[in-house]
This record gives structure tokens, sequence and C-alpha cells, in this order.
């Protein structure tokens, strides 16, 4: 047990004492104060046509911890994804494996040690829904059980669920970070389909880690008698372009049943057992590297590298001539090189069909949804950019080299850019072809503004978390239509001048504070 104790500790303060969580804790208050929207925003977290609910405490607490699961779900598993991983590159686990802990010890660990991360966040939410009770409300009595039972029976369930899956895939697809990140994608996405789509009521709750269905049920079958309608659905999530007519409602929580209570606690196990699981297929940090034989030249090859270091001195005049250029187009030879030849090549295949699939999709369906997948595709790539200097210990040379903020910096910017403009030449020709130039521009900026903002994070948190969890939700949002998440003009605006103009400041904004900070960071090594 004092192992077990020990890891968690290390790995909580360690996670929590980083940029990036820090970062996302800033960006989890104002999550959660747009939870609670005020009565005259243009969006709604639960949104039932033609009816609007009373803020009273069962609605902010439930509506709050219900978002609270959901989105905290969403990006929870990037930030604490990668705890193996850092035992790995540490090499921590080689200390851990000579120690008398089980694999399913050491797992349960790191899956505890997520859930504390995720469980400090949720903390943060509860606090600003409480917060938001007084701010929103005007003379509804506070009921302090309608906080606590919705972050109890959605949050933490949900939480249990996000950390163990979160050490499941890194115990089963290791190093691929970003085969990790489509699997969740993909199975979040399903889940939240599946619980929505169900029709059997009782099934629908036991496979809801969120509690989705059983908050929307309890509101929908409300109405349904109150106003004597038969509504199907109630969505929940960021709705913009709501209706100004409306009926009020007052709604005062779910009615907790022992199906409910049951689910929880199968979720709880579940969740353990995913665990329990994967400890049977745990490493435990015992790679087998294959040596490879390096093929003997012959003596006639050897022969100037024996003479040029002899044991008399270096022989300048048989080492081959110094070549100078200080220029930037080998920095970005050399940068697009790296972005290319990280990962599996294999991968790249399926690269080139999504993006060639763009020349015969739909064009609003390739630049809503196909683009944004395939650059988010990139994201291990681009979250690179600026942190493998430090990750890999260069920065000490790096830095000190030759005008390191006039060429190496502007390098690695203009080949992410390169690299997605390429990605998005199919549908760039078919705009061409249109005699569409906004919406090539807007593609272009939208590339501008993604690398810039990988660029900017990575050197503000030095680390690539942050932005593989703002470019996930980025993704994430713009596919569900969301217009504040448009970075690439995807859909239509009210003003396209003022739309360009709000990227074009956002991209300046991202240029000038990456340069400052990596001014200061090689003038401070």
């Amino acid at each position: 047990m004092k192992y077990i104790y020990s890891i968690i500790k290390a790995d909580y303060l360690q996670r929590t004492r980083s940029y990036a969580f820090l970062i996302t804790l800033a960006i989890t208050f104002y999550a959660a104060y747009s939870f609670v929207p005020p009565p005259t925003a243009s969006y709604t977290t639960l949104n039932v046509v033609g009816f609007k609910g009373i803020y009273n405490s069962a609605w902010v607490g439930y509506v709050s911890g219900m978002m609270t699961a959901i989105m905290l779900s969403l990006y929870g598993f990037f930030l604490v994804n990668g705890g193996i991983k850092k035992d790995i590159d540490t090499e921590v686990g080689l200390i851990i494996a000579t120690t008398p802990i089980t694999n399913f010890e050491y797992l349960l660990s790191k899956m505890l040690s997520n859930l504390l991360v995720l469980l400090t966040i949720a903390g943060c939410t509860f606090g600003v829904s409480i917060i938001m009770f007084f701010v929103r409300t005007n003379g509804s009595p506070f009921i302090i059980s309608n906080f606590i039972i919705p972050y109890l029976l959605f949050v933490m369930p949900a939480m249990f669920f996000i950390s163990s899956l979160a050490v499941l895939a890194e115990v089963f697809l290791g190093r691929k970070s970003i085969l990790q990140y489509i699997i969740f994608f993909f199975f979040f996405g399903a889940l939240m389909a599946n619980i929505n789509g169900q029709k059997n009521e009782t099934l629908s709750v036991i496979i809801d880690p969120f509690g989705v269905r059983t908050m929307t049920s309890s509101i929908k079958n409300q109405i349904n008698i109150q106003f004597h309608e038969h509504i199907d659905a109630v969505n929940l999530g960021f709705i913009f372009n709501q209706k100004l007519g409306f009926k009020t409602f007052e709604w005062n929580g779910i009615t907790i049943t022992n199906l409910l209570l049951f689910s929880r606690v199968l979720w709880l196990l579940f969740s353990i057992a995913l665990v329990y699981l994967s400890s049977f297929f745990f490493h435990r940090f015992d790679f087998k590297q294959a040596v490879s034989k390096k093929k003997k030249s012959s003596p006639h090859e050897q022969q100037p590298a024996v003479l040029a270091f002899a044991s008399t001195g270096i022989n300048r005049g048989l080492m081959p001539p110094l070549v100078t250029n200080y220029g930037i187009f080998p920095f970005i030879k050399t940068e697009l090189l790296l972005l290319i030849r990280k990962g599996s090549k294999w991968f790249w295949l399926v690269i080139v069909g999504i993006s060639a699939s763009m020349l015969f999709a739909p064009m609003a369906i390739s630049h809503l949804y196909i683009l944004p997948v395939l650059w988010f595709l990139q994201v291990t790539r681009w979250s690179e950019l600026a942190t493998k200097e430090e990750t890999n210990r260069l920065h000490y040379f790096t830095y000190a080299s030759y005008k390191p903020l006039q060429r190496m910096l502007p390098a690695q910017i203009l080949a992410g850019v390169i690299l997605a403009i390429v990605l998005a030449l199919p549908l760039i020709v078919r705009y061409v072809i249109a005699l569409n130039g906004y919406a090539i521009f807007n593609i272009v900026n939208g590339a501008i503004c993604i690398v810039l903002l990988a660029v900017c994070l990575g050197i503000v948190s030095k680390g690539k978390k942050l932005f593989e969890i703002l470019f996930f939700l980025l993704t994430y949002a713009l596919t569900q239509s969301i217009p504040v998440a448009d970075y690439l003009g995807a859909m239509k605006h009210d003003s396209h001048v003022g739309y360009i103009a709000v990227v074009l400041s956002l991209n300046s904004l991202l240029v000038l504070i990456s340069f400052a900070m990596r001014g200061y960071q090689s003038r401070h090594l």
C-alpha cells in the first residue's frame, strides 16, 4: 500500500504543478461559468424546443454537473493520458519495475492519480456552480443536495471510467498517441449516440456513464405530463440560435432509483475491472530491443576516417569541407522532414486517402468535417513543433545558435503551415475552380492559426498536452457546428470582413506571444 500511495502522490503533484494543468484549470473556470448562461444569452446548455426551465438550485446544480461530466470527459482523457509514457521517458519505470509492487497495483495507482486530477478540476466546477446559482437566480432557495447529488452520481462514475480508459489505452496502444486519440474520439461519439438513440429506458440508464439519459428523461416526462405534450428530445450541450418564444417550467431534480444506483456502482466496478484486465498485458517496462548489426565498411572506406582522427590529432585536410548556410531554407527542409517522418509511414496512406476524399465529397462536408478531422490527425506532429528541443534537451544548443528567432522559430511555423496547406490542397483546388477566393483565404488563414496556436501553447506551457486538449475541443466543437470554434471559415458568418479581422487579430496575437516568450527563454537559459 505504501508504494501505491507514493506513486499516486508523486504523480498527482507532478501533473498539477504543470503549466498545462493550470491553464486547463483556468479554461475550466470559464467553461463552468458558461454552463449556466444568462437569460439573454444567445445559447443554452440544455435545450427543449419551446420550453425553458426556471433557474432554481436543481436546474443549476444538475445542468452544471451534467455538463462537467461530459465536457471534462472529453478533454480529461487528453489531460491524464500519458502517465505511463512519462515513467518510460524519465526511466522512473525501471526503478518501479524492481519494487515489489504488482502490475495491478501500479496501474491502479495510475488510474487513481488520473482520477484525483480530474476530481480536482471537477471540484472547481462544483464551487463555480454554487457561485453561479447566487449570480443567476433571484430568491430561489439554495439546496446543497441538488449540487452534491449530480456530482456524486454523474461526475464521479464518469471520471472513474475516463481514468481507467486512459490507463487501458496506454497499456494496449503504447506510444501510439494519435491512435489513442482517434479511437477515443470515435468511441466517445459512438457512446453518446448510443445513449441518445437507445429505445430501452432501462438499458439506456445502465450503459450511460454520464447520467445523461436519466436527467433528460426526467425533464422530458415532466414537460409531457405538465403541458400534455409529446416531447421526444432534450438536447444537452452548447446550442446556439434559440427561438425567443417559450414556456417556463420548474424542475426539481431527478428521482433516485435503485436502477440508477446500481448503474453507478456498475460503472465504478467496470472501471476497476478494466485496470485489472490491463495488468495481465502490462509490459512492466521490460522492452526487448533488437540490436541491429551494423554493416562493416571496407578498409578502403574506413581509411579516411582513421586518418582524419589519428592518434596524433585531427587532420582537418582530410575532413569534409565545412559549408556554412545562414539562410532559413535548410531549417524549413529539416522541420518538414521531421514532420513527415514522425510516426508510422503506413499511417500516411490513411492521411493521403482522407485528403484525396475531399476531391469527391460535397464541398460543405469536406470543409466542415473532413478537413478539421484530417488536420486533427496531425496533432502529435504540430504539438511538438516548438517543444521537441526542450523535450530532447537540445535547447541549450538551439537557443544559442545564430539568430534563433529569425531562423529556427519561423522555419518551424512555416513547415507546419506548409504541411497543413498541402493536406488541404484537394479542397483548395476545388475552390480555385469555383473561383471562391474567400474560402481559400479562410483555409490558409485557418492553417496559420492552428499552427501558431500549437507553437504558442507549446512555448508557453513547455509541453504538448495543452495544445492537444484545445485542438481536440476545437475539432469536436467545429464538427458540431458551433460558430465560435470555426477557425477555418467552414460556416457562414454575418460579416466576412469581421470574421477575417477576428482570425487575423488572433494570429497576430499568437505571433507576438510566441516570439516574445521564445526570446525571453533564449536569453534566460
